[in-house]
């Protein structure tokens, strides 16, 4: 890999637009409700960002796994396996329908390592989201790379069980293909993992579909907010392991000694798959 000219891509820009439509707003509700924070009329939901503006590319163009082909905005890494890694989200202002929303993203880090499971590429994206009333939030996101999936290496026995951790809201939500095709069709997202079962266990070596990372930090960013209402939010969350759909998992939020918010979610044996700390 060569992580110089990976590196080469830093500092790259792209600009995107679009509206936060009416359809859209309930669309997503309906997706996600009841799990959502308490908003106001006319303001969108907590992390309605991420179905806006999505790159919109030919089928043509579309790598195997089918997400847009990498050498464009994003740089080459030459790794075929692309997972959401989590990253930092700085609430500022709501998002209103009828909002034309610009957003402004920048590659801010391109770095290489070594993990237990192989080399890994992690791609970090700065974001701005723009509204005609001014900046309306701040992200940054991690994309990890990872080499092609080794046979079974992915569907190995799963570990025992382990005891929840306790907290102070509890949602527990079901991770239905519904649900994963319904957040595929609100972000155009192509990524054959979260729909395609014969891909993602035959050619990923998943154990199944595997839940969008944005579906947990969704709800990890939306039950904070129940627990903090009308307050702005620096999240800080990062994914720990896949979660597999198929069966309900739980999104979890407990109030910390220092007034920082931890939230969480779980999977059926109780294990952490997401966690974020917002302060």
């Amino acid at each position: 890999m060569n992580i110089d000219h990976l590196k080469s891509w830093i500092g790259k820009t792209e600009e995107a637009s679009d509206l936060v439509t009416p359809r859209l707003v309930a669309s997503f509700e309906a997706t996600f409700a009841p799990h959502l924070a308490p908003h106001a009329g006319g303001e969108a939901p907590l992390a309605l960002h991420w179905c806006l503006a999505p790159p919109i590319s030919p089928m043509a163009a579309l790598g195997q796994d089918g997400h847009a082909a990498k050498g464009e905005f994003l740089p080459p890494v030459p790794l075929p396996r692309r997972m959401w890694a989590g990253g930092t989200i700085e609430t500022i202002a709501p998002l209103r329908s009828g909002d034309e929303v610009t957003r402004r993203s920048t590659i801010g880090d391109v770095a290489y390592k070594e993990g237990r499971s192989g080399p890994l590429c992690f791609v970090a994206i700065d974001h701005e989201i723009v509204t005609p009333r001014g900046l309306a939030l701040r992200e940054r996101h991690n994309i990890v790379y990872r080499e092609a999936a080794r046979p079974g290496a992915e569907q190995a026995s799963p570990a025992a069980p382990v005891e929840p951790r306790p907290a102070d809201l509890t949602w527990t939500v079901e991770a239905s293909p519904v649900l994963l095709f319904r957040y595929s069709a609100l972000t155009f997202n192509g990524h054959r993992i979260h729909y395609d079962q014969p891909y993602v266990t035959g050619v990923e070596g998943y154990a199944g579909l595997v839940v969008h990372g944005p579906i947990q930090a969704t709800l990890i960013l939306n039950i904070i907010a129940t627990l903090s209402p009308a307050e702005p939010i620096r999240l800080d969350y990062r994914g720990l392991a896949p979660l597999i759909a198929g069966e309900a998992f739980q999104v979890k939020a407990k109030r910390l000694e220092d007034g920082a918010i931890a939230a969480w979610t779980e999977g059926a044996d109780g294990r952490v798959r997401m966690e974020g700390v917002s302060r």
